[in-house]
């Protein structure tokens, strides 16, 4: 009997645990919106190379946690963070308010835990296929769509009983926040699965938030067509001069 309440305490326990985690998490994702909006800065203070372009690569560190949503095994949490590597690979594309950038990302997942009723799950995996839209805007703020799919390998199997090596697929969407650095808040749609590796496949299905702070590493295509053109008025005048030197010089 004894054994059995502490049993159901420890279940309690772990269970709750999670539950402050992704409420942390919320809060603190709310907090940092908050104050980006509370320090929004006219355009015209905006510096030129703080968004993502064409040419240009993202390093970003992210955290991001949530629970199940029916459809899949009930009543688990998630947490997980990693580093994501970017590339911007056009320049805007599409009319009207479909216009934005195609960015190919690829995430390493080095924590990831998984807090089920039989246990807690720890692992980790990679996103080899991230592919997002960021919308251009002229503020600075860019809303973004994400689709992304990867590995996850974990200590215990999940669901409970069911692999422990499983597939992942997700969906997002999000807000881009350009500043000094720039950081990111969205919320992201997680399956997780076996793919059919075993009989049974119940998988499971998240709901998260996701923060992401990073670094802006460009290099963009306007920059290399200024300096072409700034090389180009350069060369004009220096030829011009070249020409009226050997004018003079003629008999």
């Amino acid at each position: 009997m004894l054994s059995t309440k502490l049993m159901e305490r420890s279940i309690r326990a772990a269970s709750f645990f999670p539950r402050i985690l992704y409420l942390t998490l919320f809060l603190t994702t709310f907090l940092a919106v908050s104050l980006a909006v509370a320090q929004d800065r006219p355009e015209n203070d905006r510096p030129e190379n703080d968004r993502p372009e064409y040419g240009g690569h993202e390093v970003e560190v992210w955290t991001s946690g949530g629970h199940s949503v029916p459809g899949g095994t009930q009543d688990t949490n998630v947490w997980n963070a990693g580093v994501r590597y970017g590339w911007i690979l056009t320049d805007p594309h599409l009319p009207g308010f479909l216009n934005g950038r195609f960015e190919l990302a690829v995430d390493a997942v080095p924590a990831f835990a998984v807090f089920q009723r039989a246990n807690t799950a720890f692992g980790g995996g990679v996103n080899p296929v991230g592919f997002k839209w960021i919308f251009a805007t002229r503020g600075h703020v860019a809303p973004y769509l994400e689709l992304n799919g990867g590995t996850l390998f974990t200590t215990h199997e999940v669901p409970a009983g069911i692999s422990t090596v499983n597939f992942t697929t997700g969906a997002a969407f999000g807000m881009y926040f350009f500043r000094e650095h720039t950081w990111s808040v969205d919320v992201r749609y997680l399956h997780i699965s076996d793919a059919g590796l075993t009989r049974l496949n119940p998988g499971l299905n998240t709901v998260q938030v996701r923060l992401d702070l990073g670094s802006s590493l460009e290099r963009s295509r306007r920059e290399e067509v200024t300096s072409g053109r700034s090389n180009g008025r350069v060369s004009r005048r220096h030829a011009t001069a070249v020409l009226h030197l050997t004018s003079i010089d003629r008999p």
